[in-house]
């Protein structure tokens, strides 16, 4: 093999030309290739080049204070954006709000596989994924404002059945990070909170007859890698750039942390309990639909503290947690460390691990409730001027074996209280969450109906189901006015179980709700 050429980021970014499709990895704050996205941000504000670039990203990057995407977020430097999460990047939501980009929201496991379909020169990604979604052609398509017109998504027909086709197309440049680099160019990602897609973007990137550029920490002697840890291999590689220790951080702004990468496993006994709130009575109940030795995928938010619940309850070593960015049977971490988790048993490539919930892997999963029509369909995506986009919403929602959407009943301003295992309402939230029509579907109810999926709507006050007849109320909290506090609070009339029934008192009780013995 032959050496690798070592440059600078300055170097790196004149690489980059007009016109350019970009491939940048990182998930959310970790493995983002800081300097070499700065050094083209940089590029761009002194002379104006390169401009009119396509972005092209699975997971959201950045920390939303001018780091990861949010480097290119200036307008005349990016043309187009294809990306799976915006919320990282509020600069570039703007452009894409403004109407001054092309802007598409695909689903995160989609554009993970569409790597390794570009770098097989397939057609592109053939997929049920998406389907009744923003996504499918025959509710957008994808595409987030009036200026994007090409058509990047088809429906197809495959024996019989329906499925998305995803069309491919070539990358220029991929910006990858890295831990270290020999001289023939091989890296590693052993100090990354996982592989994440360095593999498959690189692969792609190659295949399209484009340059891969890797920032590391440190460059070591050919040759003295151990193979198996080397992710992206020297064969693909055009150029090594030896980043800061600030632009090398694990994730950003935070320092190493070797229980993230198997280095080392810490203890996690004394994870502390929570305050009795709505968010904790959310997790109780939610807790509730955990089958013995279920695997699981938590997230944002509410669904966060259902590991909290379970420690509490005795009940963690009946689930196995798993977090989209690859790690399984982990602890998983929020804010800016959201992707990592620790003491993970196995971290796999992102792509993979979208192999598992897409196929129906998940026994059950708890997502975030937000905007919720009566046939099911939920948003969480899009609320008129944010853009927050799905990320992996629809490939996990719309594959589990269950889903249980967590949230409390009304936003902004909502507070509560429990008082001897009732409810009572102290504040009424100003924003209805169960509306008559969602403005994106992220998540579509009919679909569900579909394929006979079952789905919880949980809240502090009321339990909902998905049945045939659209969203059904099924349980109400002790001291809770089924008129006044919860029907008045609907854009809509939902179906009511002829059984309805109150919900479990203990869940409102601040002693433990035994759920072990459950």
């Amino acid at each position: 093999m032959k050496k690798v050429r070592v440059i600078t980021a300055q170097e790196a970014a004149l690489l980059v030309n007009d016109g350019d499709t970009v491939s940048t990895g990182g998930f959310v704050s970790c493995a983002c290739p800081e300097a070499l996205s700065t050094a083209l941000e940089k590029r761009f504000l002194e002379t104006g080049h390169p401009r009119d670039l396509t972005l092209f990203f699975a997971a959201g990057q950045g920390h939303r204070d001018g780091t990861g995407g949010d480097h290119y977020g200036h307008e005349g430097m990016v043309k187009r954006v294809v990306g799976g999460h915006w919320d990282r990047a509020p600069r570039l939501g703007d452009l894409a709000l403004a109407n001054k980009i092309e802007a598409y929201n695909l689903p995160q496991g989609v554009i993970t596989h569409m790597y390794r379909d570009i770098a097989a020169h397939n057609i592109g990604t053939i997929t049920h994924v998406g389907l009744y979604t923003f996504a499918d052609p025959r509710n957008g398509g994808g595409k987030l404002n009036s200026c994007t017109k090409e058509d990047l998504v088809k429906l197809i027909e495959i024996e019989g059945e329906e499925r998305l086709l995803y069309k491919g197309f070539p990358i220029n440049v991929c910006f990858l990070r890295g831990s270290y680099a020999d001289e023939y160019g091989n890296c590693t990602v052993h100090r990354e909170i996982g592989p994440l897609d360095v593999t498959a973007q690189a692969q792609a990137t190659k295949n399209s007859g484009g340059k891969v550029i890797v920032q590391v920490e440190k460059i070591v002697q050919g040759g003295s890698l151990d193979p198996k840890l080397v992710k992206i291999p020297g064969i693909y590689v055009d150029a090594v750039v030896v980043g800061s220790i600030e632009d090398n951080m694990q994730c950003l702004g935070m320092p190493y942390d070797g229980a993230l990468t198997g280095e080392f496993r810490i203890p996690v006994d004394a994870i502390p309990p929570i305050p009795l709130d709505a968010k904790k009575i959310l997790a109780r109940r939610a807790a509730m639909e955990l089958p013995q030795d279920a695997i699981v995928n938590l997230g944002t938010g509410a669904p966060e503290k259902i590991a909290n619940v379970a420690a509490e309850e005795g009940i963690s070593d009946k689930l196995t947690l798993t977090v989209e960015a690859g790690s399984i049977a982990g602890v998983p971490y929020g804010g800016t460390q959201f992707g990592a988790a620790a003491n993970s048993m196995a971290i796999l490539d992102h792509n993979v691990q979208f192999d598992f919930y897409q196929g129906g892997g998940l026994d059950v999963a708890f997502l975030g409730l937000a905007e919720t029509a009566p046939n099911g369909d939920l948003n969480v995506s899009k609320f008129g001027t944010r853009l927050a986009g799905a990320g992996g919403f629809i490939d996990i929602t719309q594959n589990a074996k269950k889903v249980v959407y967590c949230g409390t009943f009304t936003a902004k301003g909502l507070k509560t209280e429990c008082v001897d295992g009732r409810l009572v309402i102290t504040q009424e939230g100003a924003k209805k969450k169960f509306v008559n029509q969602v403005e994106h579907i992220t998540f579509s109810g009919v679909y569900a109906n579909k394929v006979r999926q079952p789905v919880l709507y949980v809240t502090e006050r009321a339990v909902f189901e998905l049945r045939p007849e659209g969203v059904t109320l099924i349980e109400i909290a002790p001291g809770i006015d089924l008129q006044t506090q919860v029907l008045d609070q609907m854009e809509f009339m939902p179906k009511i179980a002829e059984d309805l029934k109150l919900m479990d008192e203990r869940i409102f009780k601040d002693e433990l709700m035994g759920l072990a013995n459950d």
